[in-house]
């Protein structure tokens, strides 16, 4: 089980996120609804341990992946060194097989900057599905996407989700994106952000 408690995070004297308290089970997903600017980001930095400045506890498995707005790749590395150096115990079959999967096999031997951005993206999340984590993390991964791409990159998500099971939080301001990744969804509001309301899909 994975546990939240933010009893209080503040960058000075503004407070931003506060009594931000819930739990998830191994395999399901976790939609983190709100608008720009309210801490969304903020929450994911303290869920994934890069800022521990807060007031509360966190519970997460060591095991964990991040999936981010921008891809955030090694520049100077190839797409299947991008993968082997943030894991290292797999083979470079298994790396290979990842590339695959995500339908970028024939990349494997080309840097980043002469990838698309959609092929960019998909090797993010080749690199984060690798390790078979048991906390995936992503922060609005369908940003600056084009209509078609962000739809392919919907259903590749969709699916390795299904395949491999991970506790899984997406941040988002799409509903959309939401209703079609996560059974269980969080909308933060107010100042500081806090949460307001919790629930299914939409419909449900």
């Amino acid at each position: 089980m994975i546990r939240v408690d933010v009893r209080r995070k503040a960058f000075g004297a503004t407070e931003i996120l506060s009594n931000i308290d819930f739990t998830m089970e191994a395999g399901e997903t976790l939609a983190i609804l709100g608008p720009s600017g309210i801490g969304k980001s903020t929450l994911l930095r303290l869920i994934t341990g890069t800022d521990t400045a807060f007031a509360g506890a966190i519970d997460r498995p060591k095991n964990m992946a991040m999936v981010f707005q921008e891809p955030v790749l090694m520049p100077w590395r190839s797409a299947l060194q991008n993968i082997m150096l943030v894991h290292p115990e797999i083979s470079s079959e298994t790396a290979r097989a990842v590339l695959q999967r995500v339908g970028i096999a024939e990349k494997a031997g080309l840097f980043p900057r002469q990838l698309s951005l959609g092929q960019q993206r998909r090797l993010a999340l080749a690199r984060a599905f690798a390790g078979r984590p048991e906390l995936l993390v992503m922060d609005e991964p369908f940003v600056s996407l084009d209509a078609a791409t962000a739809e392919e990159m919907l259903t590749l998500t969709e699916e390795l989700i299904a395949e491999t099971r991970p506790a899984t939080i997406l941040v988002t301001h799409s509903q959309a994106e939401a209703d079609r990744l996560a059974s269980r969804v969080l909308r933060l509001a107010g100042k500081p952000a806090t949460i307001a309301g919790e629930g299914g899909q939409a419909g449900q």
